[in-house]
Protein backbone atom coordinates (compact mmCIF):
# COMPACT_ATOMS: atom_id res chain seq x y z
CA UNK A 1 0.00 0.00 0.00
CA UNK A 2 1.22 3.03 -1.15
CA UNK A 3 1.53 6.45 1.16
CA UNK A 4 -0.58 8.18 -1.18
CA UNK A 5 -3.73 5.38 -0.32
CA UNK A 6 -2.91 5.71 3.67
CA UNK A 7 -4.24 9.34 3.40
CA UNK A 8 -7.07 8.39 1.73
CA UNK A 9 -9.94 8.69 4.93
CA UNK A 10 -13.52 7.50 4.05
CA UNK A 11 -16.90 7.93 5.74
CA UNK A 12 -19.80 6.28 5.25
CA UNK A 13 -23.00 7.58 5.98
CA UNK A 14 -25.98 4.77 5.34
CA UNK A 15 -29.67 6.54 5.40
CA UNK A 16 -32.59 5.00 6.87
CA UNK A 17 -34.46 7.27 4.71
CA UNK A 18 -37.07 7.05 7.26
CA UNK A 19 -38.76 3.49 6.86
CA UNK A 20 -37.97 3.37 3.28
CA UNK A 21 -34.58 1.54 4.16
CA UNK A 22 -34.53 1.00 7.57
CA UNK A 23 -37.70 -0.62 7.33
CA UNK A 24 -36.26 -3.40 5.38
CA UNK A 25 -32.73 -3.41 6.65
CA UNK A 26 -30.81 -3.52 9.66
CA UNK A 27 -28.74 -0.29 9.42
CA UNK A 28 -27.09 -0.69 12.87
CA UNK A 29 -25.56 -3.96 11.17
CA UNK A 30 -24.75 -2.08 8.48
CA UNK A 31 -22.86 0.69 10.15
CA UNK A 32 -20.78 -2.07 11.63
CA UNK A 33 -20.45 -3.18 8.58
CA UNK A 34 -18.88 -0.14 6.72
CA UNK A 35 -16.57 0.39 9.43
CA UNK A 36 -14.49 -2.70 8.69
CA UNK A 37 -13.95 -1.90 5.10
CA UNK A 38 -10.16 -0.58 3.58
CA UNK A 39 -10.09 3.13 4.73
CA UNK A 40 -13.16 3.89 6.15
CA UNK A 41 -12.47 6.04 9.35
CA UNK A 42 -15.94 6.81 10.09
CA UNK A 43 -19.30 5.48 9.71
CA UNK A 44 -22.82 6.75 11.34
CA UNK A 45 -26.47 6.42 9.80
CA UNK A 46 -28.96 9.05 9.98
CA UNK A 47 -32.64 8.98 9.95
CA UNK A 48 -32.63 11.38 6.85
CA UNK A 49 -29.74 13.10 5.21
CA UNK A 50 -30.97 14.90 2.59
CA UNK A 51 -32.54 17.41 5.48
CA UNK A 52 -30.45 20.31 7.28
CA UNK A 53 -30.13 18.51 9.93
CA UNK A 54 -28.79 15.52 7.78
CA UNK A 55 -26.35 17.68 6.21
CA UNK A 56 -25.16 18.85 9.73
CA UNK A 57 -24.57 15.62 10.76
CA UNK A 58 -21.99 15.09 7.88
CA UNK A 59 -20.47 17.98 7.89
CA UNK A 60 -19.89 17.22 11.74
CA UNK A 61 -18.36 13.62 11.03
CA UNK A 62 -16.29 14.89 8.03
CA UNK A 63 -14.46 17.68 10.30
CA UNK A 64 -13.91 16.00 12.96
CA UNK A 65 -12.55 12.97 11.16
CA UNK A 66 -10.35 14.65 9.10
CA UNK A 67 -12.24 13.20 5.95
CA UNK A 68 -11.39 13.58 2.26
CA UNK A 69 -13.94 11.22 0.57
CA UNK A 70 -17.39 10.32 1.18
CA UNK A 71 -20.01 7.66 0.57
CA UNK A 72 -23.44 8.35 0.89
CA UNK A 73 -25.72 4.77 1.13
CA UNK A 74 -29.20 6.26 0.40
CA UNK A 75 -31.78 6.75 -2.53
CA UNK A 76 -31.36 7.98 -6.04
CA UNK A 77 -28.35 10.16 -7.03
CA UNK A 78 -30.43 11.47 -9.85
CA UNK A 79 -32.34 13.78 -7.60
CA UNK A 80 -30.10 13.64 -4.41
CA UNK A 81 -26.31 13.81 -5.29
CA UNK A 82 -26.09 17.84 -6.06
CA UNK A 83 -27.33 18.41 -2.22
CA UNK A 84 -24.50 15.92 -0.91
CA UNK A 85 -22.03 17.94 -3.43
CA UNK A 86 -22.80 20.70 -1.85
CA UNK A 87 -22.12 19.55 1.84
CA UNK A 88 -19.03 18.68 0.47
CA UNK A 89 -18.37 22.67 -0.49
CA UNK A 90 -19.18 23.41 2.82
CA UNK A 91 -16.47 21.01 4.70
CA UNK A 92 -14.36 21.95 1.89
CA UNK A 93 -14.05 18.95 0.31
CA UNK A 94 -13.93 18.36 -3.57
CA UNK A 95 -17.46 17.39 -4.43
CA UNK A 96 -15.20 14.86 -7.16
CA UNK A 97 -15.02 12.97 -3.39
CA UNK A 98 -18.44 11.74 -3.21
CA UNK A 99 -19.78 8.38 -3.75
CA UNK A 100 -23.11 8.15 -3.90
CA UNK A 101 -24.95 4.47 -3.38
CA UNK A 102 -28.34 4.01 -3.97
CA UNK A 103 -29.52 1.28 -1.38
CA UNK A 104 -33.31 2.37 -1.56
CA UNK A 105 -34.11 1.48 -5.10
CA UNK A 106 -31.38 -1.00 -5.49
CA UNK A 107 -31.41 -3.12 -2.57
CA UNK A 108 -34.96 -2.37 -0.31
CA UNK A 109 -36.94 -1.79 -2.45
CA UNK A 110 -36.52 -4.81 -5.32
CA UNK A 111 -35.68 -7.01 -2.08
CA UNK A 112 -38.68 -6.03 0.47
CA UNK A 113 -39.79 -9.38 1.14
CA UNK A 114 -36.59 -10.92 1.66
CA UNK A 115 -34.67 -8.96 3.82
CA UNK A 116 -31.32 -10.94 3.98
CA UNK A 117 -31.28 -10.65 0.33
CA UNK A 118 -31.75 -6.88 0.52
CA UNK A 119 -28.79 -6.56 3.31
CA UNK A 120 -26.47 -8.48 0.97
CA UNK A 121 -27.15 -6.72 -1.78
CA UNK A 122 -26.72 -3.43 -0.16
CA UNK A 123 -23.28 -4.45 1.79
CA UNK A 124 -22.35 -5.75 -1.69
CA UNK A 125 -22.88 -1.89 -3.28
CA UNK A 126 -21.32 0.22 -0.21
CA UNK A 127 -17.97 -2.23 -0.47
CA UNK A 128 -17.82 -1.07 -4.12
CA UNK A 129 -18.89 2.01 -3.67
CA UNK A 130 -15.75 2.47 -1.05
CA UNK A 131 -13.55 0.71 -3.04
CA UNK A 132 -14.44 2.97 -6.03
CA UNK A 133 -14.26 6.26 -3.07
CA UNK A 134 -11.05 5.31 -2.92
CA UNK A 135 -9.71 6.06 -6.47
CA UNK A 136 -11.44 8.96 -7.00
CA UNK A 137 -9.89 12.11 -8.36
CA UNK A 138 -10.50 15.83 -8.63
CA UNK A 139 -13.19 16.16 -12.05
CA UNK A 140 -11.78 19.65 -13.47
CA UNK A 141 -14.40 21.71 -14.44
CA UNK A 142 -14.53 24.07 -17.47
CA UNK A 143 -16.51 27.08 -18.53
CA UNK A 144 -16.96 27.53 -22.14
CA UNK A 145 -18.87 30.21 -23.50
CA UNK A 146 -22.37 29.09 -25.43
CA UNK A 147 -24.13 30.82 -28.11
CA UNK A 148 -27.72 31.79 -27.54
CA UNK A 149 -28.10 31.26 -31.65
CA UNK A 150 -31.18 28.61 -32.26
CA UNK A 151 -31.01 25.55 -34.61
CA UNK A 152 -34.53 24.85 -35.83
CA UNK A 153 -34.91 21.38 -37.41
CA UNK A 154 -37.86 21.23 -39.66
CA UNK A 155 -39.69 23.53 -41.95
CA UNK A 156 -43.04 22.26 -40.76
CA UNK A 157 -45.96 24.48 -39.26
CA UNK A 158 -44.41 23.62 -35.28
CA UNK A 159 -40.67 24.07 -36.66
CA UNK A 160 -41.90 27.41 -38.55
CA UNK A 161 -43.64 28.76 -35.50
CA UNK A 162 -40.68 27.70 -33.03
CA UNK A 163 -38.40 29.69 -35.13
CA UNK A 164 -40.75 32.97 -35.47
CA UNK A 165 -41.55 32.66 -31.76
CA UNK A 166 -37.75 32.20 -30.97
CA UNK A 167 -36.59 35.30 -33.37
CA UNK A 168 -38.98 37.51 -31.54
CA UNK A 169 -37.11 36.73 -28.42
CA UNK A 170 -34.13 38.14 -30.25
CA UNK A 171 -32.70 34.87 -30.74
CA UNK A 172 -30.89 34.21 -34.31
CA UNK A 173 -32.20 31.18 -35.64
CA UNK A 174 -31.26 28.94 -38.04
CA UNK A 175 -34.05 26.59 -39.85
CA UNK A 176 -33.17 23.09 -41.44
CA UNK A 177 -35.83 21.65 -43.79
CA UNK A 178 -35.07 18.45 -46.15
CA UNK A 179 -37.80 19.55 -49.08
CA UNK A 180 -37.21 21.63 -51.33
CA UNK A 181 -40.20 24.29 -49.62
CA UNK A 182 -41.17 24.61 -46.35
CA UNK A 183 -44.76 24.42 -44.93
CA UNK A 184 -44.61 20.77 -44.41
CA UNK A 185 -47.95 18.50 -44.85
CA UNK A 186 -49.81 21.65 -44.27
CA UNK A 187 -48.41 23.17 -47.66
CA UNK A 188 -50.47 20.03 -48.74
CA UNK A 189 -53.80 20.99 -48.09
CA UNK A 190 -56.49 22.93 -49.71
CA UNK A 191 -58.63 23.91 -47.26
CA UNK A 192 -58.59 23.24 -43.01
CA UNK A 193 -61.03 22.37 -40.90
CA UNK A 194 -63.37 23.69 -39.27
CA UNK A 195 -62.53 27.18 -40.14
CA UNK A 196 -62.41 26.48 -44.19
CA UNK A 197 -59.29 28.92 -44.88
CA UNK A 198 -56.47 28.25 -47.41
CA UNK A 199 -53.59 26.20 -45.76
CA UNK A 200 -50.89 28.26 -47.26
Amino acid sequence: MSNQDDDIRIGVFPCDCGINIAGVLDMNAMVEFCKTLPHVVAADRNISLCTTSGADFIKKIVLENNLNRVVVAACTPKTHEPVFQAVLKDCGLNPSYLEFVNIREHASFVHQQDTGKAFNMAKEQIRAGVARAARLEVVPERVVPVSDAVLVIGGGIAGLQSALDLANQGHKVFLVEQNATIGGKMSMLDRTFPTDDCSI
